[in-house]
């Protein structure tokens, strides 16, 4: 398990990378490390709207679509910099325009100098090369980005996958999102935490259209722990993938929905043994609404409360849990829209307030968002 007590910064802007600031964001915040999300020009309680990027095999380059709206909780201008003990640069198509910023260049060249970790992915190792960090290191990215390393004197390391990092001293460089566990230990590392391996077997019930952050915030802060993680959907295979939704709240009454990214399952639903798994977790989104009419899925899950096993299930997750028979004599929060499904399966309403308030009853977690590890 991690536990860092560490504070660091972690550098945003408009069409940022949605998964590369909010995964490292969240998981460090649940290790112990206090992470402020700024902007240039912004201030804390304004939004960074997120780009959503997304290879396919159908096209030569990535696809963008809008992602989530990224609250931040500091204000740029107000950085001390004595007050940080490292740095993230995420990617996405921010890191353009960051790179042009002269503020943002002297404040990576103070990390820099200093020798105080910084982490960068995809893209954004186009501000490392704009502030002149690269030279003589070797560094690795999305690979579009290697003509700008080599001309800014980087040794180029070719990533054999996606997953690829690199480390040459206090830089920490990964090619995409898809290597985020080992960006995430790579950083807790040079912060000088801990992490210590994890034998736990944690499966995560999928469905198409759940919530994006609700499954890979999670699924990757499981993973750079040690945990072994499955992902699986009824009537899928390891491999294939679920479609998510973007969740959000934009000045409706209600969430407004955007795709999100392609989620790629581990294992098939149908091979599965529920025994050899320690622990449950059930995203949100709109999957819950199908799910819960799965007799397998039912099965699947009063088989893992029946063996006292821990369920974490988030925001619309909580309706398979009602569905399943599950929640009778429990005290239970959700998403406040499930309060119905909650309260007539027998359950006790927790009012969630705030709204990332997080409960536990017995061996079941509950959480109403997607600050499912704030």
């Amino acid at each position: 398990m991690a536990k860092v007590e560490r504070r660091v910064l972690l550098v945003l802007g408009d069409y940022v990378e949605d998964y590369e600031a909010m995964v490292p964001f969240q998981a460090l915040q649940a290790y112990g490390v206090s992470v402020d999300a700024v902007c240039p020009g912004k201030k804390a309680g304004d939004i960074c709207r997120t780009a959503i990027h997304q290879l396919s095999p159908a096209h030569q380059t990535y696809s963008e679509s809008r992602g989530h709206n990224f609250a931040l909780n500091a204000t740029f201008d107000d950085i001390e910099f004595n007050k940080y003990d490292g740095l993230i640069i995420p990617g996405g198509r921010a890191p353009e325009y960051l790179a042009l910023d002269a503020s943002v260049l002297e404040l990576v060249r103070k990390f820099s100098d200093s020798g105080k970790p910084i982490a960068s992915i995809c893209h954004g190792q186009l501000v490392l090369a704009a502030a002149g960090s690269v030279k003589g290191r070797k560094c690795t990215a999305f690979p579009a980005v290697r003509p700008v390393l080599v001309a800014a004197g980087a040794y180029w390391v070719e990533p054999e996958t996606m997953l690829a990092c690199v480390v040459d001293g206090n830089i920490i460089t990964g090619a995409t999102y898809e290597g985020h566990p080992e960006f995430i230990r790579l950083f807790v590392k040079a912060l000088g935490g801990n992490i210590t391996g994890s034998d736990k077997r944690i499966l995560f019930l999928c469905g198409d259209f759940m919530e994006d952050y609700e499954v890979i915030v999670p699924f990757q802060s499981l993973q750079a722990l040690g945990c072994h993680v499955d992902a699986v959907c009824p009537k899928k295979k390891a491999g294939e993938i679920c479609a998510t939704a973007v969740h959000d709240f934009e000045g409706d009454q209600t969430y407004s929905e955007k795709p999100g990214h392609y989620f790629t399952l581990t294992a098939d639903f149908e091979a599965l043994d529920v025994s050899s798994y320690d622990a449950l977790v059930i995203p949100g989104g709109r999957a819950p609404e199908y799910l819960a009419l799965d007799e397998k899925v039912i099965a699947l899950v009063k088989q893992i409360v029946e063996a006292r096993k821990p369920i974490a299930s988030i925001c619309h997750g909580q309706q398979i849990l009602a569905a399943a028979g599950v929640l009778q004599g429990k005290k239970c929060t959700a998403y406040p829209a499930v309060k119905l499904n909650v309260v007539l399966s027998g359950a006790t309403w927790l009012e969630p307030d705030p709204i990332d308030h997080c409960f536990t009853d017995g061996n079941l977690d509950w959480a109403t968002q997607s600050s499912f590890l704030s």
